[in-house]
Parts: structure tokens; C-alpha cells; sequence
């Protein structure tokens, strides 16, 4: 009996799988939306390339690899078989190049697929969400093609992809927090409004003064690490700017005029955008070909004289992870799965991001079997609650990104022997933070620069 039970289970998991609309049919799924969980599906694929990537870079992996006796060219070798696989193209930057590509290509594919979807009534909404099992093959058949690229110049190309795909990437997570910080903002003042607002205003008092003394303490240390009294004009120049432009923003955000038209902005989405500014700075600094003002991690650490240069010799080691590229991934891991369940009020945000939530939505709640299973309910039958292409475009540029910053924004020489930093990387990455400073003042203004139109 107990199998046979066990036989139905595996049964509704598989169509859960494989079928058209597997929220809708399954007991096996979790209980919610549709369109939320749809996306964090997709967004846990790109996780699991995340983690496939992060394993194929970790120090040593080649070394190992080539102990399976039979498997590396060059390796640990069988009496009658050949080695035939080229381990030093799916270990390292360029598997993680090739594995990012796969990736791209992979949502870059839906994107298109899915564009003008308008409801789940279109047969393109059941591949939405649906048929995952095929998807899954899918995009490991795409991986592994991806790894008989020959090298030529597919990595340089694919460099200048990442660094524009991350540029757009940097300024979406930058919209991302804003609309985070105005959903916490706008919940803790509500919370506060119906009761206990001393705890509630000191809660969101403490977390703005975190995120300020953070910014400063961060202000103070680029410029004691970062600069030097007769060099690094750069750094100076770039740390001095976005000190001043958050100092304005902040300003801009608590001006009578501006809390007349929008009573939930204040300081605490100034303070966390002031912070993240400050990591894109740190992180720009970072890509210094300059190593006089880009000193390493373990030099600071150890107060010892700069590191060796990213730009090393052949066969010299690089170093794939720092610091600002953990702090990256963590951002990047909580603006994905943000992105995935995010259900905003914010109309400016909203717009930008290319979603409606709120409408569209055919019953909220989950419908309950005979049995007391409850499945997900298609909450987008008359209209979809947020744009499917323009969700599968920001994981395709959540890619780039991954790549660039599993490879901390390294550009391969021409022989493919090194990886160099370069100023192009340093310009993205400033350039990207003005840009979503200059977005977020326009969130704050524009409801008095056009006072017609509607900015709830």
C-alpha cells in the first residue's frame, strides 16, 4: 500500500514536471500565485548555473580534475584510453564565460518567446509556466554546446557583452532596492500609524543611521586605502562626487515640498542607496589597473605593500575572489529572488520594471483538492502581473553580470594566458552608479515637475 502511495507521488511530481500548467494540476507544488512561482523557478535555474559556475572557478579544481585517471588531456592517464577532454577550457574564467553564455542564450531565447504575452489564455503562457523538465534540458543542451566554442576571440567578444549587460544590471538592482526600501518605509510607517510608533520610528531610525555610518565609514577608508597624496586623482575624483551626490539626494528626499507630494520617501531609501552607491565605488576601485590604488584584500588586511598585479605572467595565479565580489553575488542573490516575489505600490517602479501588481489577478487564493491539498491558483487569466519578456531580460542581464563578477570584471589578454583589468570596467561601474542616483532624484521630483500626472 505504502508503495503504491509512494508510485502516486512520484507520478504527480512528474507531471508537475512535464506538463502544461503544473501549479494548476499538481499537489506537489507549493501553495501560491502562479506568476510568483514561475519566476522563482527561473531565477533558482539561474542560481543553479550560479553555483555550477562558482564550483568550475574555485582554486585547484583543475589540478583535481586532472587525477581522474582517462578524463584531462595532460592528466592521469588509463593503458588504452585517451585523454581527450581539455581541462583548462571548463575550469576557470572560460568555463565560466562559456556556462554564463549558455545561460544568456537560455533566457535571452524566452525573452523573445515570450514577447506581448497578454494572458495565460495565450499558448505561450503554459510554456511560461510550464513543462520544466524540458527546460531543464533545454538549457543543458545549450551548456553543453557552449563548451565546444573554440576560443578565438568568442572571450573577447563576450567580455564587452558582460560589461554592457552589467551595466544595465547594476542600474536595475539600483531600482530594486529603491522600491525595497520604499515597501519597508511605507510597511514600518503604516505599522507605526496603527500602534506602538515608538518602536516602530526607532526601528527605522536605527536602520538609517546604520546605513549613514556605514557610507561614512566606507567614505573614510577608500580614502585612506584607495588614494594617495600625490596619486590616484581617480579615486579621489570618484569618491568625492557620489559623497556629494548622496548628500543631495538625501537632502532632495526630506524637502517639505517633496514629503508634501510623496509622504512615504525619506531617509531610509536615501541612506540605502547612499550605502549601495559606496559599494559600486568600492567595487569600481577595484578594477584599478593602477595597483598603487587598488591595493589587495590581503594587503590591507596583513598592512603589507600592495599585491601582485591582476595583469599576471603566464602561469601566475589570479585572484578570483575578493571581497566586493562576495558582497556583489550576495546583493545580486537578494535583487533576483526580490525581483521574483516583489508585489510593489510603487508606480514609478513599476513602470520601469515593466510590471502591474494589483491587476490582472483572477482570485488570490489557493483552491483547495478533496483530499485538503492546495494547489496554486492562475491569478493571470485575464491579464499577466508583470511582463514575461522583460523578466526573462533581466535574468539574461543577471547573467552577464554573474559572469563579470565570478571574473571580477577581468578582460582576457590576446594570447589568453592573463586576465587584466582595465579602465572600461572602472568607467561601467562609476558611470552605472550616477545613472541610478540620477534615477532615483527623478523618483523624488518628478511628481512636482509634472504635477498632471499620476506618481503613486
Amino acid at each position: 500500500m505504502g508503495a503504491c502511495l509512494a508510485l502516486c507521488s512520484v507520478a504527480s511530481c512528474v507531471s508537475c514536471l512535464c506538463g502544461s500548467a503544473p501549479c494548476l494540476l499538481c499537489g506537489c507544488c507549493p501553495s501560491t500565485k502562479n506568476s510568483t512561482l514561475t519566476r522563482i523557478i527561473f531565477s533558482l535555474f539561474l542560481l543553479m548555473g550560479t553555483i555550477v559556475s562558482i564550483i568550475m572557478i574555485l582554486p585547484g579544481m583543475e589540478t583535481q580534475l586532472k587525477k581522474i585517471p582517462g578524463f584531462c588531456v595532460g592528466g592521469s592517464s588509463i593503458p588504452g584510453l585517451e585523454n581527450k577532454v581539455n581541462c583548462d577550457v571548463i575550469v576557470g574564467y572560460k568555463s565560466v564565460y562559456r556556462m554564463c553564455f549558455a545561460m544568456a542564450c537560455f533566457f535571452f531565447l524566452f525573452s523573445i518567446i515570450m514577447i506581448r504575452v497578454r494572458s495565460t489564455k495565450d499558448p505561450r503562457g503554459a510554456i511560461q509556466n510550464g513543462f520544466w523538465f524540458f527546460k531543464f534540458l533545454i538549457l543543458v543542451g545549450i551548456t553543453v554546446g557552449a563548451f565546444f566554442i573554440p576560443d578565438g576571440t568568442f572571450n573577447t567578444v563576450w567580455f564587452y557583452f558582460g560589461v554592457v549587460g552589467s551595466f544595465i544590471f547594476i542600474i536595475i538592482q539600483l531600482i530594486l532596492l529603491i522600491d525595497f526600501a520604499h515597501s519597508w518605509n511605507q510597511a514600518w510607517v503604516q505599522n507605526a500609524e496603527d500602534g506602538n510608533r515608538r518602536c516602530w520610528f526607532a526601528g527605522l531610525l536605527t536602520f538609517t543611521f546604520l546605513h549613514y555610518a556605514l557610507a561614512f565609514a566606507a567614505v573614510v577608508l577608500f580614502y585612506i586605502y584607495y588614494t594617495t597624496p600625490t596619486d590616484c586623482t581617480a579615486n579621489k575624483v570618484f569618491i568625492s562626487l557620489n559623497l556629494i551626490f548622496c548628500v543631495i539626494v538625501s537632502i532632495v528626499s526630506v524637502l517639505p515640498k517633496v514629503q508634501e507630494a510623496q509622504p512615504h520617501s525619506g531617509l531610509l531609501q536615501a541612506s540605502l542607496i547612499t550605502l549601495y552607491t559606496m559599494y559600486v565605488t568600492w567595487s569600481a576601485m577595484t578594477n584599478q589597473p593602477n595597483r598603487t590604488c587598488n591595493p589587495s584584500l590581503l594587503s590591507l588586511v596583513t598592512n603589507g605593500t600592495a599585491g601582485p598585479s591582476p595583469t599576471s605572467t603566464p602561469g601566475q595565479q589570479v585572484q578570483w575572489w575578493d571581497a566586493q565580489g562576495i558582497v556583489g553575488l550576495v546583493i545580486f542573490l537578494f535583487c533576483t529572488f526580490y525581483a521574483s516575489i516583489r508585489s510593489s505600490s510603487n508606480t514609478q517602479v513599476n513602470r520601469l520594471m515593466q510590471t502591474e501588481e494589483g491587476t490582472g489577478l483572477s482570485g488570490g487564493e489557493s483552491e483547495t483538492t478533496e483530499g485538503g491539498l492546495k494547489r496554486a491558483v492562475d491569478n493571470e487569466e485575464e491579464g499577466v502581473t508583470y511582463s514575461y519578456s522583460f523578466f526573462h531580460f533581466c535574468l539574461f542581464l543577471a547573467s552577464l553580470y554573474i559572469m563579470m563578477t565570478l571574473t571580477n570584471w577581468y578582460q582576457p589578454d590576446t594570447t589568453y594566458q592573463a586576465m587584466v583589468s582595465t579602465m572600461p570596467a572602472v568607467w561601467v561601474k562609476i558611470s552605472s552608479s550616477w545613472l541610478g542616483l540620477a534615477l532615483y532624484l527623478w523618483t523624488l521630483v518628478a511628481p512636482l515637475v509634472l504635477p498632471n500626472r499620476e506618481f503613486n
